[in-house]
């Protein structure tokens, strides 16, 4: 299976991916670790987490993989290429491993969680398999991985959470900064396999939240989002006083730490996203006017099949009324051509869709179909291969068009930007982004990273506005 994705958002945030740790600490550790991280920004996360623990342990970080005691990969499962990417690089782990035999192989996330029995066994790729609830356990499975026995955990919780654990941010520029909020999904899309291999939706208390935040902040971070499978169902009761904390409360707590913190949050699920939401991202100026709402398929029937509980009709509505609320707002979606049944018709509505939604960015993808999932289950994945890739470059042609239309709108306008950056086309050039999650590049002069500046917008490309800074 192949997959095509259209990216043009900042680093760290890249699915798909390998990133390595990439911290310094001054303190000399027993042993090092190596880790890469593929899939959604909650994979690069859970990294992080993954990373406090281990240097808790006395395990820290190296970015020269030859001088690694521990290799990790923390891993996607939401289509068949990334299994496939991810088996590739297991398997030259394998032959690093006959050169240093005391070498630890393991593997983390999704992949390990859906797959542990093959990868352990059949296919005998790692030492140790831990599922995504299952890291603070991860000292102990070394230590019994070190005795060459397979080391496994991947038993899903109802309430882990790791809200007391700091992450140590890696490969990190020191400006943004992921924050999650919530682990698992309770939404059972028919293609997802997420809620099998990250378990039953539960939210992080808002205190600990806000504490991550605040001491982001005070350590020079100006950005943070926010990360959940699903942020609009957010929801915490706090033990002692009884109060309910939802989306909308969060992220006006985490808004009023200080004007000078941006705050994004991903992602959004169209049935969940209230008015109130709306009204507090435009009630602060720091809350970024971006939404990624994942619509999947612009059909009716279609959407029906993948329990996506709204019709098409539904999601339109409410692009009318993040429009009507927020008349700037970034708008972004997912797109799953070819799933099951799927006739030209209804491959023709989601075309409809993204011409009337006109998207600033979309990913794109043709049905993989994952075992164990309901559509797996339930239905027989019936439309041929160049079919589904037919229909998949038909889209993505439409979504250039969008794009750069969407960019050419942005020229002459004058933006308020973070400075994330050197570009790294042009030494002499600094990027960051606006409040509508576009890129943005301006000379260098005398800015510094981490600043807001106001740039004018005199020229764009497909993904990329330039522009001059107003001093």
């Amino acid at each position: 299976m192949q997959e095509l994705m259209l990216d043009k958002v900042h680093d760290e945030s890249r699915q798909g991916e390998a990133f390595a740790a990439n911290i310094t600490n001054s303190k000399q550790f027993n042993k090092h670790f190596y880790i890469e991280s593929y899939g959604c920004a909650m994979n690069f996360a859970d990294s992080e987490v993954v990373a406090s623990i281990l240097q808790d342990g006395n395990i820290g970080a190296t970015t020269d993989i030859e001088k690694a005691d521990l290799i990790l990969i923390n891993t996607c499962s939401i289509r068949e290429k990334a299994e496939e990417r991810i088996r590739k690089r297991l398997t030259e782990f394998r032959r690093l491993k006959k050169q240093h035999p005391s070498l630890i192989i393991g593997i983390l996330g999704c992949m390990a969680e859906r797959l542990k029995e093959n990868l352990l066994e059949e296919e005998k790729l790692v030492d140790i398999v831990v599922g995504p609830d299952a890291y603070r356990s991860l000292p102990q499975l070394i230590e019994e991985a070190t005795t060459g026995q397979k080391a496994v955990n991947v038993l899903l919780s109802r309430d882990e959470t790791y809200a007391d654990i700091s992450p140590i941010r890696l490969n990190s520029n020191g400006i943004n900064a992921f924050v999650s909020i919530m682990r698992g999904c309770n939404n059972m899309c028919s293609f997802c396999v997420v809620p099998f291999t990250r378990g039953r939706e539960r939210s992080r208390s808002a205190e600990s939240i806000i504490a991550e935040c605040e001491t982001l902040f005070k350590e020079g971070y100006r950005e943070v989002t926010l990360l959940g499978q699903n942020v609009d169902s957010y929801h915490w009761i706090n033990d002692n006083t009884n109060d309910v904390v939802n989306f909308a409360q969060l992220l006006e707590k985490v808004a009023i730490i200080s004007p000078l913190l941006r705050v994004r949050f991903s992602t959004s699920h169209p049935k969940d996203i209230t008015d109130e939401v709306l009204f507090t991202i435009k009630k602060y100026d720091n809350i970024c006017n971006y939404i990624h709402l994942p619509v999947q398929s612009g059909s009716s029937r279609v959407l029906q099949m993948m329990n996506r509980t709204y019709s098409r009709e539904w999601y339109i509505a409410k692009v009318n009324r993040i429009r009507e609320i927020l008349p700037d707002c970034g708008l972004s979606t997912d797109m799953i051509t070819g799933f099951c049944t799927e006739t030209e018709e209804e491959h023709q509505e989601s075309l409809s869709l993204m011409e009337y939604c006109q998207y600033d960015l979309a990913y794109m993808y043709f049905y993989s179909e994952r075992p164990g999932t309901l559509a797996a289950r339930r239905f027989t994945d019936d439309i041929p291969l160049d079919v589904k890739k037919r229909r998949l470059q038909e889209m993505v042609d439409l979504y250039r068009i969008h794009s750069l239309q969407s960019m050419q709108r942005d020229v002459g306008k004058t933006y308020k930007v973070l400075i994330e950056g050197v570009s790294k086309k042009n030494e002499e050039e600094l990027h960051g982004r606006n409040d509508q999650n576009k890129v943005v590049v301006f000379p260098k002069m005398n800015f510094k990273k981490g600043e807001y500046v106001t740039v004018k917008i005199n020229a764009c490309t497909a993904g990329t506005l330039i522009g001059t800074a107003i001093i």
